[in-house]
């Protein structure tokens, strides 16, 4: 069963960054566009780089290790929409930034 995890706090997130936190032993990759945060997989699914270290422009985040990118939005890689990056849940408690673990991956096996 699921539960809801504090990763970090709003004011940590600033409009434009990304981070990487961990998450009960997840990896998880936080943005914030615009005021609103998202959260993918930490890994890459290219070659498993920090996507939480990446370039964060708009709702495209680019990961440094070779360039590959992501929505954060939907987790789909804008060049071939059929490889994502697993997404999770966020919800923002006054300061605290909760994900939802397990991740919500589309498709998948219950």
């Amino acid at each position: 069963m699921g539960k809801w995890v504090s990763v970090a706090k709003v004011s940590e997130l600033e409009p434009g960054m990304c981070r990487s936190v961990e998450a009960d032993g997840y990896g998880v990759a936080l943005f914030n566009v615009e005021g609103t945060i998202y959260a993918l997989d930490n890994c890459c699914p290219h070659a498993g780089g920090p996507l939480g270290e990446g370039t964060l422009k708009g709702r495209h985040v680019e990961c440094p290790w070779h360039g590959w990118r992501f929505n954060v939005c939907t987790g789909e890689r804008p060049e071939n929409p059929a490889i994502a990056a697993s997404r999770y849940r966020v919800d923002v408690v006054g300061e605290d930034i909760r994900v939802w673990l397990p991740p919500e991956t589309e498709g998948a096996e219950p």
